[in-house]
């Protein structure tokens, strides 16, 4: 199986003065999740190239047993450095689409309409879909044929309100993410801050924040273990 990850190219946290991007737990236990499983992956950005990383989630206290792969493992770092253009990809090449989150993708994959066209073409494809912590804002423009928001109706999560407040971002960011999945007529659910949550509703899977990054990734296998 082949999965395309689209990750943010976006680095600057708005007008703060400080760097943002993909936060790097995210990126790095779905990842081995996946090709631990056998599958292929490719990395995706809208500007193609180096993603940006979010100094944030290199500090300490942000350590997993993943990102501590990821620090030593030197040919995924190389495929972080040259990421394809999104633009280039297709749903048809692939088997499943994910969105590592970070506070970039509310700037820059939010608005980019190569990425709403594929999450229309992979969920259109019965392919799976799946986003976590803020990259389910990437849904925040993505509009069925109908007119109607992507996520109207759906069982969603991401990262909640009061975890962007512990994080004293709400207003940096350009929108918050619980805050617009419910404006745009989501089910939205989450459980205490910090803690694992994850929903599956059909080809749409999200989870709520870092912590929840594996289990998207655990979801989507299985998924795709059960429609081979």
């Amino acid at each position: 199986m082949k999965i395309l990850f689209v990750v943010t190219s976006h680095d600057e946290l708005g007008n703060t003065g400080h760097k943002t991007g993909f936060w790097v737990e995210e990126f790095a236990a779905p990842y081995y999740k996946f090709v631990d499983a056998g599958h292929e992956v490719t990395i995706a950005t809208p500007k193609g190239g180096q993603a940006p990383i979010d100094p944030n989630s290199e500090t300490e206290a942000a350590q997993t047993e993943a990102t501590e792969r990821y620090n030593k493992d030197q040919n995924v770092q190389a495929l972080i450095a040259n990421t394809h253009v999104l633009a280039n990809e297709k749903a048809e090449d692939y088997d499943a689409i994910f969105y590592p989150g970070g506070h970039g993708p509310l700037w820059d994959l939010a608005n980019d309409v190569h990425s709403q066209q594929l999450i229309l073409d992979f969920y259109n494809a019965g392919k799976p879909v799946g986003a976590v912590c803020h990259a389910p804002g990437v849904f925040k423009n993505v509009t069925l044929s109908n007119g109607e928001p992507f996520v109207k109706g759906k069982n969603v999560t991401g990262f909640s309100n009061s975890e962007e407040d512990a994080v004293q971002l709400t207003d940096v960011v350009p929108f918050l993410v619980q805050a617009e999945l419910e404006k745009l007529g989501g089910h939205y659910s989450k459980t205490e801050d910090w803690g694992v949550h994850v929903v599956e509703d059909g080809l749409l899977i999200t989870g709520q924040n870092p912590a929840s990054s594996e289990k998207v990734a655990e979801k989507m296998i299985a998924y795709l273990q059960s429609n081979l």
